[in-house]
């Protein structure tokens, strides 16, 4: 995979903004829905607010934003508002938007077509509070507006810039690409985490349906090892260990263990990158994988705290780079 010179990974990059809106079914509490109560000033209280639907009818919406946002994650990397995906995965990317936005417009006209009979048995579950409901109530056209699904997809590319102008022009959009490495292997170690807690912890035996989401890693850091070098030793590392796993039936013994050393290596970005250099320097995956199954490292690895949310600076690089970002390696 060859890797891109400066922020020219941009180029084969794009950017996508998820704009979804939800109706909070919520409006201010007021001095009146109170009946006129004393109450302490402004600045030193203020009044919460109250639920004018019941929020189960309105709950399929969040449900399905989630959605979007975890397909999203597992696809792409955080970066600006949204998401930067690698090109060629635009297109399967799209599909699946429409998937969940035709899931979440058909939702919407189900919720609207029964909102008005909907609002009417909210009141009368709550009929001791029903003018203080009824008052607020909005109507569908309103509630109509409210709820949402859309999402933008972009080129970015720096400016160009005359010599007269100065540098800053573009600092910030250089600023979010040189993260860029950063962010993915911060990313790593969440998706291993939650990986480790749902799947591994404790285990004896898991089926192979405990590889999927590992499978889903591989495929999303392939599709981005071009914008940071040590990313395809991880695929490597990765591959190497499916490529040990049996065709079918469940996984336990030595094949599991070597699975818990793996994801627990994903968690913690320091030791992660050590690997990653020692095969940029030529060590082969497979005896990563070895060094994962020695008695020594299974102590490690077992008695691991989850690691901060705080990034750790690997020590592999503290010498040659102080700050928090990897090192550029000829990328910007």
């Amino acid at each position: 995979m060859e890797i891109k010179s400066d922020i020219k990974i941009l180029d084969s990059l794009l950017a996508l903004n998820l704009d979804v809106t939800l109706w909070s079914a919520r409006k201010k509490m007021t001095l009146e829905d109170l009946g006129g109560a004393e109450l302490p000033p402004e600045d030193l209280a203020s009044l919460g607010s109250k639920r004018i639907a019941d929020p189960e009818t309105i709950k399929v919406f969040a449900t399905l934003k989630s959605r979007a946002v975890n397909y999203l994650d597992r696809h792409g990397i955080r970066f600006m508002s949204g998401w930067a995906l690698p090109e060629d995965k635009a297109e399967r990317v799209v599909q699946e938007l429409i998937k969940i936005r035709d899931e979440f417009l058909q939702a919407k006209e189900a919720f609207l077509a029964d909102y008005d009979a909907s609002i009417q048995t909210w009141i009368a579950r709550h009929s001791q509070w029903s003018e203080i409901i009824r008052n607020s109530t909005v109507g569908s056209d309103y509630v109509r507006s409210r709820i949402n699904f859309r999402w933008q997809m972009f080129k970015v590319a720096p400016l160009a810039r005359t010599s007269s102008e100065s540098e800053n022009i573009q600092a910030g959009l250089e600023e979010e690409v040189t993260q860029l490495g950063s962010t993915l292997f911060q990313e790593i170690a969440r998706s291993a985490e939650d990986m480790w807690h749902k799947i591994y912890a404790g285990k004896n035996e898991v089926t192979h349906r405990a590889l999927s989401p590992l499978k889903t890693l591989y495929d999303k850091l392939v599709g981005l090892s071009f914008i940071e070098p040590h990313v395809t030793p991880v695929t490597d590392i990765i591959q190497a260990t499916l490529q040990r796993m049996p065709a079918r039936g469940n996984i336990g013994g030595t094949d599991l263990l070597l699975l818990q050393g793996l994801i627990s290596l994903l968690r913690t970005r320091d030791d992660l990158l050590s690997h990653a250099s020692r095969l940029m320097a030529g060590q082969e995956a497979n005896s990563v994988l070895d060094s994962l199954l020695q008695p020594s490292s299974q102590v490690l690895w077992q008695e691991k705290e989850a690691p901060s949310d705080e990034p750790v600076l690997p020590s592999i690089l503290t010498e040659q780079q102080p700050s928090e970002q990897l090192p550029s390696m000829g990328l910007w």
